[in-house]
């Protein structure tokens, strides 16, 4: 299968257009550990902020619950960007990874023409399949926290390239483009523009959470969350509250792992 590189002069000839006038790096590499890793490891550079690296290839690329995949080269998007965020009340951070969330399905209903739907907190689905996940991490504290977020998704794999069944890729799903170049622009375009209008907002979360109910195929389903410490909680995914958790009937979930039932399940 031939899969061509990313066109990292194309990526920063953008940084001089409206969209992608946000970030100050965009950076490619041909194969590296971990995206993620590699910013949070820059945290302290004087001149890191809105700085975005891709990688063709991760050997140790990372999921929640520091769950490793590894992906043939070139066939996924494999970027991390890393933000400051002044002035926010700390009990808002674990809004940006669903803000991302956000983006990513607005990039992708607009750009590959695909239904892209949230599951929460993060994962992006098609058809009720993966074929996107985010992955948020603390990189430096203080009263302007720097926080790497990383994007992984799935391009040009093949069924018998998933990680796993459950997963899915765009060629996969009838994508109307599958140009990384130009999804990697929409994506990065979609997050400015989000977070953007969020820091406007003076880190406010109202239109975030409206925009995230609309998108958030959970609400309204039959669930099973695995919570830490082993339990387990089924029930109806009522809503999503004004701190970004999940409402498992009148029951806050934080943190878990949540798979979709069919309705007599």
């Amino acid at each position: 299968m031939q899969r061509p590189p990313l066109d990292v002069e194309q990526l920063r000839r953008g940084i001089d257009s409206p969209g992608l006038s946000f970030f100050s790096h965009i950076d490619v590499v041909e194969s590296t550990g971990s995206t993620n890793a590699d910013l949070v490891a820059r945290a302290g550079e004087p001149d890191i902020d809105r700085s975005v690296l891709l990688s063709e290839t991760q050997v140790h690329g990372r999921g929640r619950h520091a769950r490793t995949w590894v992906s043939p080269p070139r066939a996924q998007i494999s970027m991390s960007l890393l933000v400051r965020l002044p002035g926010i009340d700390p009990a808002r951070l674990g809004w940006l990874p669903l803000l991302t969330g956000v983006a990513v399905v607005d990039a992708l209903r607009a750009t590959a023409a695909v239904d892209a739907v949230l599951k929460w907190p993060n994962d992006v689905l098609i058809d009720g399949r993966k074929v996107a996940g985010i992955l948020a991490e603390v990189a430096a504290s203080g009263a302007a926290p720097a926080i790497v977020i990383g994007v992984g998704l799935n391009v040009s794999l093949t069924e018998s390239e998933l990680p796993v069944p459950h997963a899915t890729s765009l060629t996969l799903s009838g994508a109307a483009v599958t140009d990384r170049t130009v999804l990697v622009g929409s994506l990065l375009t979609e997050f400015a523009r989000r977070f953007t209008a969020w820091r406007a907002a003076d880190w406010a979360t109202t239109d975030l959470i409206a925009a995230y109910r609309d998108r958030c195929a959970t609400i309204g389903a039959r669930v099973r969350a695995e919570l830490p410490g082993g339990q387990t909680l089924t029930g109806t995914a009522t809503d999503i509250d004004s701190a970004g958790r999940l409402l498992i009937g009148d029951q806050a979930v934080s943190a878990g792992d949540v798979t979709h039932l069919r309705a007599d399940s």
